[in-house]
């Protein structure tokens, strides 16, 4: 092979994907974010995923990076869907769901206004100069946003969890912020006066309206930096109240299926799953962290969700895959399997989803 050449755009991927990916190898003892009891997924310093397999290595991250060459992506890459104009409020059990982009969803029902890893910056970088920039516009405005009740934080990676759209949202709306433990911590160190909750895997919390959020283990890892990795914890939510149950896997690895046996085993009968399925070449990186199309539809078979929406492509760059092999991948797969299309569609921003079933 020959020897790796650093170019300028090599090594502003590479300053992207340190904290973005979580591949960086921290050396502080203790949590910088939480401190708790040891458990089957705490050591008393960082979190880990249990049976799973560790993250990749800093050596790995300079291999990636350095000898691998990426899909070229558009500058832009705008949606087929008008942006979103949505109603103040649903009533009634029945979901009204808006894609927003990347892993940002409007989940809308029973009177509230629920959002997931709300992103509007156009960065997912901790650098205002560097790092993936958005390709396309978002679903909805932010000025367009009706008043937001509830956010779910699925894990600290800069790509779900945006700071500066955090802040925006509690300035306006002071909403429940609901986050697994230790991502408190960041978000009060940018925001002194945001309160956020945090959770462990399995706790719930009541949302009001006859609707609960759980959060759920999914196989991932968290960082924002190059000494904080695992100091925080990840997971995937549970909605209930909603329609027959929404399922918000953050993200996640496929782990041989267990996140999504141990989901259906706790939440039976769900009625939407919003799955990642993008993010995920090459696979010899990827894999423990990111699913593939194939492995998404996988995971929907084992979850028996009715539908699913896909998610986690087509907004930023991250990974080496093209912007649009993600849906046509998703084709494939579906086709293999042997399940209809239309009940599992790659969502681009703009896409509005009723489930008139609900």
């Amino acid at each position: 092979m020959p020897p790796a050449v650093i170019t300028r755009r090599k090594l502003a991927a590479l300053l992207a994907a340190v904290p973005i990916l979580g591949a960086c190898v921290g050396t502080r003892q203790g949590s910088d974010y939480y401190a708790g009891p040891v458990s089957d997924h705490f050591d008393g310093s960082r979190f880990f995923n249990p049976e799973g397999e560790a993250p990749r290595s800093f050596t790995q991250l300079l291999r990636w990076q350095l000898t691998e060459t990426r899909t070229p992506w558009p500058e832009s890459f705008p949606s087929p869907f008008p942006q979103d104009a949505p109603p103040a409020r649903v009533p009634g059990r029945a979901p009204r769901i808006s894609f927003v982009g990347h892993s940002t969803f409007l989940i809308q029902g029973a009177g509230l206004n629920i959002l997931t890893d709300p992103v509007w910056s156009d960065r997912a970088s901790p650098f205002s100069f560097t790092g993936p920039k958005r390709v396309n516009a978002p679903g909805i405005d932010f000025a367009a946003l009706p008043r937001i009740d509830v956010v779910l934080v699925s894990h600290g990676h800069y790509d779900h969890m945006d700071v500066d759209t955090l802040r925006r949202l509690w300035e306006r709306d002071r909403p429940r912020i609901l986050a697994p433990l230790g991502n408190d911590v960041i978000l009060r160190g940018h925001h002194p006066a945001m309160v956020v909750e945090t959770m462990d895997w399995h706790d719930q919390r009541d949302l009001g309206a006859g609707v609960t959020a759980t959060l759920e283990a999914v196989h991932h890892w968290s960082a924002r930096g190059i000494f904080d990795r695992n100091h925080a914890l990840w997971g995937g939510f549970v909605l209930k109240g909603i329609g027959d149950g929404i399922f918000f896997a953050g993200d996640t690895g496929f782990d041989q299926g267990r996140p999504f046996r141990r989901v259906a085993q706790r939440h039976p009968g769900l009625g939407l799953a919003l799955l990642p399925i993008g993010a995920y070449e090459p696979r010899w990186f990827m894999q423990a962290q990111h699913m593939n199309p194939d492995d998404a539809v996988q995971g929907f078979q084992l979850l028996g969700a009715r539908q699913a929406i896909g998610y986690h492509w087509g907004t930023f760059n991250l990974t080496n895959e093209g912007v649009d092999s993600p849906p046509a991948d998703l084709a494939t797969a579906l086709a293999a399997k042997g399940v209809d299309p239309a009940r599992f569609v790659a969502a681009r921003p703009g896409l509005v989803w009723t489930d008139a079933a609900a």
